[in-house]
């Protein structure tokens, strides 16, 4: 039996009012946006804290960034998620955890769990780059600024992150592409983000090829936007001498 191409599927009526199957791919792609910005946040803040901890003259601060880091690298994604979704509100006080369970819809509650779990992930990886960023930096920069009078808060607020973070804009950019890709495995934790939308429809209509496709290029669009705006912020805040320059 011939494959019955349909190019057009996702205009076509799920039957379900005048919804089309456009408007399921473009709901996954607004739940698809919600984790991994969420996610990024979390991890951004997160991972500069932990990473600024790891260069700090201070060993039981060293020594907790270091275990979050080898932690968290090393434990799967997909077992975070389903620690963050099936474990760990069990452990939550009662009142939030009838909360959590009755008064959220589930959809949301399991978009906030994926949305912890890939950020404190990815931010043990943000905490490799801000340490990296920060030590790359010649050591007479924050001693001059210690000689000036300038507290361990102001030396890393005024000195040393600013250019840090200008040093390592390349490597975050896989960072900030990687959470957006990962953000497609809330799914398995009940999120009806692009994936999961992306099957339901492929399952209603069987124009799998076409249905696949465009998922692909929607993930292939998001990247390469995302790419696009790192690469115009690592030229405009290029540190001469500190990363190879572009023309």
């Amino acid at each position: 039996m011939g494959y019955s191409w349909n190019w057009g599927v996702l205009f076509d009526s799920t039957g379900i009012g005048n919804e089309t199957y456009l408007s399921w791919m473009l709901s996954g792609l607004g739940w698809l946006f919600l984790i991994g910005g969420i996610a990024w946040l979390i991890a951004l803040t997160l991972g500069t804290v932990l990473g600024i901890m790891r260069t700090l003259p201070n060993k039981p601060l060293q020594t907790i960034a270091s275990a979050y880091v080898s932690l968290f690298r090393n434990v799967p994604l997909l077992v975070q998620l389903f620690i963050w979704y099936y474990v760990v509100p069990g452990f939550f006080p009662e009142g939030l955890r009838q909360w959590w369970y009755f008064g959220l819809a589930p959809n949301t509650s399991a978009m906030l769990s994926a949305s912890v779990g890939l950020g404190l992930f990815t931010a043990a990886r943000i905490a490799e780059q801000v340490r990296t960023g920060i030590q790359s930096l010649p050591q007479g920069q924050s001693h001059a600024a210690y000689a000036l009078g300038f507290s361990t808060a102001q030396v890393y607020r005024q000195v040393l992150l600013p250019q840090a973070f200008r040093v390592i804009l390349p490597p975050m950019s896989s960072e900030l592409t990687n959470c957006f890709k990962n953000a497609s495995v809330a799914s398995l934790v009940g999120v009806a983000e692009l994936i999961s939308q992306t099957k339901t429809i492929a399952e209603y209509t069987q124009n799998n090829f076409e249905i696949y496709t465009y998922a692909t290029l929607i993930y292939l669009v998001i990247n390469l936007v995302l790419i696009m705006l790192m690469n115009f912020l690592e030229r405009k805040y290029r540190v001469p001498g500190l990363m190879a320059e572009g023309k």
